[in-house]
């Protein structure tokens, strides 16, 4: 019952708040491991977290695990999606070693799931929980869509709403996020991400979310 009211009881992502107002955070995020993989929506009737499933059977969320080596993974939250024009890219092998074993690697499902849009095609990423520090150290991914990769550092300027993050209402929040930290000074450098912390099924008015823009940011 605590999911469908929204409870949030998994690991979430690091971070040190530098400044808090009204309207927004800007928080430092500290570096992190993910897995990643980029499709196109139309291979999941047009379904943009269609590749969730990709991810969840990398980490041996919903059976057998599609990696090499067992181990556990705690969930973590928040399921992330970014979104910018472009075209698809040709996936790079993951970064992790390449070593040969003999079972697969189970993992339990992990947060957050980062979502990157290039034109009509999506990046999904879940983030692995802190104690991977390296991307070697992650799992290697059966199969090869899957990319393990680091993050470092970042800073963002976040704003939290609760309700469904439609299209719609995600470009609201993102147009007066991005001319509040203007009207601030304070520099936007890149695309936004949409964090989403709570399954599908937990009811809309306690549901968790937040926009997150890239930002330069001195104190």
């Amino acid at each position: 019952m605590g999911l469908v009211f929204g409870k949030i009881t998994v690991e979430t992502p690091k971070y040190d708040v530098l400044k808090r107002t009204t309207d927004y955070e800007i928080r430092r995020y500290a570096p992190s491991v993910i897995a990643q993989v980029t499709y196109d929506p139309s291979e999941f009737k047009n379904k943009k977290d269609g590749g969730f499933m990709i991810l969840a059977n990398y980490i041996g969320a919903l059976g057998n695990p599609q990696n090499v080596k067992p181990e556990k993974i705690a969930m973590t939250a928040p399921v992330i999606t970014k979104e910018e024009a472009g075209e698809k890219i040709a996936m790079t092998p993951p970064v992790i070693t390449r070593e040969e074993a003999k079972e697969a690697e189970k993992i339990e499902m992990t947060a957050p799931v980062v979502t990157k849009e290039k034109g009509k095609l999506v990046t999904m990423q879940f983030v692995l929980p802190d104690k991977y520090k390296k991307a070697e150290e992650a799992p290697r991914p059966v199969d090869e869509r899957v990319e393990i990769r680091e993050e470092g550092e970042r800073v963002y300027g976040v704003v939290r709403f609760s309700g469904v993050a439609t299209e719609q209402v995600v470009e609201e929040k993102v147009r007066k996020l991005k001319e509040q930290l203007e009207k601030d000074g304070v520099k936007v450098v890149g695309e936004h991400l949409l964090g989403r912390y709570n399954p599908p099924w937990t009811i809309p008015a306690f549901r968790t979310n937040e926009v997150m823009i890239p930002v330069e940011f001195s104190q």
